[in-house]
């Protein structure tokens, strides 16, 4: 009996083509924000150290790419959560995950135009956002509630739009505005907190 791969399983990269695959996705972020999703594809090879051929290779068509770029800021976001919850008392955690998310957006804002183009490749990616990052904003909900730091009846989904919104509405204000604002709800989400008195 001859053994069959399932095709669902992803092959395993080698280390070089993995390298080559970080430093394209952190150079197509770069380039992304500054010159747009439509930037020619030798400003994002040139800035990784790599050729075209290898952008070609891994990311066929720029929609791929764009995906790739979402997927990765949304898992390094997601895993921000429990490196700040070991690093930092409830409330400094939470804190500090919604600034690291706000980066998160201000980023997100260079994608948008192919993001809402209607392409097929980005249909499942509202789901993954959720998927990923409303657990993790719900861990660090829940210790710094439990910790008595801010009021109960804030949920992860509630609290992502609301960051979002604020972000949204800054506009052109920048990166550094929005973080303002997203301090001002923290502080908002600490009134009517009732911290356990030992």
């Amino acid at each position: 009996m001859t053994d069959t791969i399932d095709e669902r399983t992803p092959r395993r990269v080698r280390a070089d083509a993995q390298r080559n695959i970080d430093s394209l996705l952190e150079s197509a972020k770069a380039v992304f924000a500054t010159s747009g999703v439509d930037a020619p594809a030798k400003e994002i090879t040139d800035r990784a150290g790599v050729g075209v051929g290898t952008l070609y290779r891994h990311f066929p068509q720029r929609a791929d790419l764009v995906a790739a770029v979402f997927q990765r800021e949304v898992d390094d976001c997601a895993a921000a959560g429990p490196e700040l919850s070991a690093a930092y008392e409830p409330a400094e955690a939470l804190a500090k995950w919604l600034e690291r998310y706000t980066d998160f957006l201000a980023a997100k804002r260079g994608l948008a135009s192919a993001l809402h183009s209607g392409d097929p490749t980005f249909d499942s990616l509202p789901r993954y956002f959720s998927q990923h990052l409303e657990p993790a904003l719900e861990s660090l909900l829940d210790a710094a509630t439990a910790n008595g730091d801010i009021r109960t009846d804030i949920g992860a989904e509630y609290l992502l739009h609301a960051v979002a919104n604020l972000c949204m509405s800054a506009g052109d204000a920048g990166p550094e505005y929005s973080k303002r604002m997203v301090a001002l709800l923290v502080d908002g989400l600490r009134y009517g907190a009732h911290r356990a008195t030992v």
